[in-house]
C-alpha cells in the first residue's frame, strides 16, 4: 500500500496533520497504537490563536470561554484580557474526539500498529509495512520516530519538570485561565465545562497533587466538597529536544520537534501551526526546517525565558512584576495567545 503521507501519532496534533493533509489533496493513512480516545494531562486551555487554526479544519470542538489569564500568588493577582479574541476551555478527550470525527469525515486511513522501525530514502518512507512519500511525525513528547531516525538528543537532568491533572465537579467561578504561582509548581484552573473545572499543575517528580492544592488556601476553598470528575493523570518530563526538525522526507511536528516546558500553555496552537507549514514543505512549499522555526520562534524565546525565571531566584518575583508592569504583562500574554 503506497500513500502520500503517513502520520504517526493519533494525538491533537498528528489529528491536525491529517486532516491539513486531506484537505490539500493528499491521501493519509495515520498510525496510533491506542485504539480509544486519547487523554493526556495538560492545562486544556485552547489560546485564541488556536482557534482559528482548528476552524479552518472544520472542528469547533465544545468547551468553555476562555477571557483572558490571571498570575496569581498568596498576597496579589495579575489580570490580563485577551485583545485579539477569546479562548477556549476544552476537555482533551472532546477535542480528540472531534477531531477524530473530522479525519473519519474526509477520509484518513487508520491503521493499529506500534512503529518499531523506520525506512527512509530519497523518494519515500516505509514504516509498518506502508510505503509514504512523506512521514508527519506526531507521536510526542517521548517520540519513537525522533529516536529510530537518530533526531534524539538528551535533555538536561536537573530541574525536570512534570504535570498533573484532575477534573473537579464544580461551577467555574471565573472566564480567565487562573494560575497560581507557588514556592514549587505552578497550578492551572482551566473552566472545560459548565459544572466542572480542570486543575493541572506543574512541577519536579515529587510534587504531591493534594498537598499543593491544599496550601493555596483560595483554591482549596472553592474545590471544598467537589468530586472529583476524573482520575489523576501525570505527564513529563516535558523538556525534550531534537537535533533538528526533520530528516529527509521524515517531519517532526508538536511535541515529537522539541518541547521547552507546558508553562505557557500555548503547545496545541504551535502543534497546528507545524502540521500546516509541514504540509506545505509536503506540496512544494518552502523547506520544513526554516517555517517551524519560524512558528515557534516566540515560543522559544519568550517561554524559555519564563521558564528559566521560574527555576531561578526570580520565581518569587514573577507575580509581583506582572502586577507592577502590566503592559510588559500583557504583551507577553498576548504574543503567545495569538
Amino acid at each position: 500500500m503506497s500513500v502520500d503521507v503517513v502520520v504517526v501519532g493519533g494525538g491533537p496534533v498528528g489529528l491536525a496533520s491529517a486532516i491539513e493533509a486531506r484537505l490539500a489533496g493528499l491521501t493519509v493513512t495515520l498510525i496510533e497504537q491506542r485504539d480509544d480516545t486519547i487523554d493526556k494531562a495538560c492545562g486544556e486551555g485552547l489560546m485564541p490563536g488556536a482557534l482559528p487554526l482548528l476552524a479552518r479544519l472544520g472542528v469547533e470542538p465544545e468547551g468553555m470561554p476562555l477571557r483572558g489569564v490571571s498570575y496569581r500568588d498568596a498576597h496579589r493577582h495579575a489580570d490580563y484580557l485577551f485583545r485579539g479574541g477569546i479562548g477556549r476551555g476544552v476537555r482533551r478527550t472532546t477535542l480528540h474526539s472531534a477531531l477524530t470525527r473530522r479525519a473519519e469525515e474526509l477520509g484518513v486511513e487508520r491503521v493499529t500498529a506500534k512503529v518499531e522501525r523506520v525506512d527512509a530514502d530519497a523518494t519515500g518512507v516505509t514504516v509498518a509495512g506502508l510505503r509514504a512519500g512523506w512521514l508527519f511525525a506526531a507521536d510526542g513528547l517521548h517520540s519513537p520516530v525522533r529516536r529510530l531516525i537518530g533526531l534524539e538528543r538528551p535533555g538536561p537532568r536537573r530541574a525536570r519538570r512534570f504535570g498533573l491533572r484532575q477534573h473537579f465537579a464544580v461551577a467555574p467561578w471565573s472566564e480567565l485561565i487562573e494560575v497560581y504561582w507557588t514556592r514549587r509548581s505552578e497550578v492551572y484552573i482551566t473552566p472545560v465545562a459548565p459544572d466542572i473545572v480542570g486543575v493541572a499543575m506543574l512541577g519536579g517528580s515529587r510534587t504531591d497533587f493534594a498537598e499543593t492544592v491544599a496550601g493555596i488556601p483560595e483554591l482549596a476553598e472553592r474545590l471544598t466538597g467537589a468530586e472529583p470528575a476524573s482520575s489523576l493523570r501525570g505527564a513529563g518530563p516535558f523538556r525534550q529536544r531534537a537535533a533538528r526538525p526533520s530528516k529527509g522526507r521524515v517531519l517532526l511536528v508538536g511535541d515529537a520537534s522539541g518541547y521547552v516546558d507546558a508553562i505557557t500553555g500555548e503547545g496545541l496552537r504551535l502543534g497546528f501551526a507545524q502540521a500546516r507549514v509541514a504540509v506545505a514543505a509536503a506540496t512544494g512549499g518552502p523547506a520544513y526546517d526554516g517555517q517551524w522555526r519560524r512558528v515557534t520562534r516566540d515560543f522559544r524565546v519568550l517561554t524559555s525565558g519564563l521558564v528559566g525565571a521560574a527555576n531561578s531566584p526570580l520565581r518569587a518575583g514573577i507575580v509581583p512584576a506582572a502586577s507592577m508592569l502590566p503592559g510588559l504583562y500583557g504583551a507577553v500574554v498576548e504574543r503567545l495567545a495569538r
